[in-house]
């Protein structure tokens, strides 16, 4: 049914208001929608984050360093910005469908051969194509939300992706964890080429193409430049990126550190890491509901600023209580557990107010700022480990991501130009 509402239905103008096929969906095809499109950008967080509580037994099993061991995790980062500027402008020309389901087939067959990497420079390599594969599902997911929806209907749909984008890197070393009961860390890529696999036949068997011929780019190389050239004239749209990067960069820190800190600082084994690292779902999943309330009595820039400012000081906090070891394990968790609440309102309203500005080049939009939220996340992994793997480093970079977030939002980001699509958010951003 979803197909023959792309097929049948084009854009047109009615009211002066645009009509789209996400339209005409019933609430029952709009949740089936959701479900596939949350599968496909979770395959991002699942690869990048499932091998968290291994990377001790990496470090062993290899004989390596803790610091190479966190470079395999900043290679998939990288992998996944650097993919997603190209995948992104290539699917405004060629369609959504081909990159989506090569991408997928390339995550699958370097998952097959991280199983089998001898060293950890093969594992590095394998892994940044790991990242290149998922980025294809990470941007088009993004970019076919754009193509059926417009005004409150995408900022709906789009900040219900969003929830599963925060949620799923929390609770994929959970995930992790459990595998590691029944196997060793090499069953956790055999895992995730068989998720793969299942995604690329979900993909192929569900998701019809949604940009149409008449619809797509052209101009070759040229006019992808110019796409990107006028998206980074926006201050506004290069403003809110920074802050979701900044956002997702305090995060990674915490998933890059967080196994180092737990398992070896304060002694948690495997399991108990996976059960620690999931209970902080619990405040982004609270901060994601909050949020629907708030919307109803504030703007979402509001409730953005904050969220900036609020993570940031329960950034200090977590720096000071990493400092002093006052309260010991605790303190530590509940004021990380907050900076993820505040992570929770941010992640959703700054790139739903980035991607609202440009609906003629969702694509090209989609894959900038998925570029820089992994480009900037992937800096902060090596952050972590070259200060050292102690709870002090990981709580500074976090401190200092979530304090750049709010300086970007404060200085950077014109609040009156972002009016213009307050109307639409401000009833409907979730």
């Amino acid at each position: 049914m979803m197909k023959q509402l792309v097929e049948k239905t084009r854009p047109d103008s009615v009211a002066g208001q645009e009509t789209l096929p996400g339209d005409l969906m019933s609430n029952r095809q709009r949740v089936q929608l959701v479900l596939v499109l949350g599968a496909m950008i979770a395959i991002g967080p699942l690869t990048i984050d499932m091998y968290l509580p291994a990377l001790p037994a990496i470090t062993a099993g290899l004989q390596t360093t803790e610091t190479a061991v966190q470079l395999t995790l900043t290679g998939t980062l990288l992998g996944l910005a650097l993919g997603q500027l190209l995948v992104g402008p290539l699917s405004d020309v060629i369609g959504r469908r081909v990159p989506l389901l090569a991408g997928l087939a390339l995550h699958i067959a370097a998952s097959v051969l991280c199983v089998f990497a001898p060293t950890i420079g093969v594992l590095g390599v394998l892994r940044v194509l790991q990242g290149l594969g998922v980025a294809a599902a990470t941007v088009v997911a993004t970019a076919i939300v754009r193509d059926l929806f417009s005004g409150a209907s995408f900022a709906r749909i789009f900040s219900r992706l969003m929830l599963v984008m925060g949620l799923a890197p929390i609770l994929a070393p959970t995930l992790g964890s459990g595998l590691l009961r029944w196997t060793e860390w090499r069953g956790v890529f055999a895992a995730l080429a068989v998720l793969g696999a299942l995604l690329i036949v979900v993909a192929a068997l569900r998701l019809p193409e949604t940009l149409p011929v008449v619809r797509r780019r052209h101009g070759g190389v040229g006019a992808t430049m110019r796409d990107y050239r006028r998206l980074l004239n926006d201050r506004a749209f290069v403003g809110l990126v920074l802050v979701a990067g900044l956002a997702m960069a305090a995060l990674f820190a915490y998933v890059s550190g967080s196994s180092f800190v737990l398992q070896e600082q304060y002694g948690l084994d495997e399991q108990q890491f996976g059960l620690a690292f999931g209970a902080g779902a619990v405040g982004l999943i609270a901060a994601t509901q909050f949020n629907v309330r708030l919307l109803r009595r504030y703007t979402p820039q509001q409730i953005l600023i904050s969220a900036l400012i609020g993570g940031t000081a329960a950034g200090l906090l977590l720096v000071m209580f990493a400092t002093t070891g006052l309260g010991g394990l605790g303190t530590l968790l509940a004021s990380l557990w907050l900076v993820l609440a505040a992570a929770g309102l941010a992640l959703p309203n700054a790139p739903a107010l980035a991607m609202t500005r440009h609906s003629e080049a969702a694509g090209t939009a989609a894959a900038l700022l998925g570029a820089v939220q992994f480009g900037i996340g992937a800096l902060s992994a090596p952050l972590v480990g070259l200060f050292g793997t102690g709870s002090v480093p990981m709580a500074i970079v976090i401190a200092g991501g979530m304090a750049a977030a709010t300086l970007v939002m404060l200085l950077v980001v014109p609040r009156a130009d972002l009016g213009v699509v307050d109307p639409d958010l401000a009833v409907a951003l979730h």
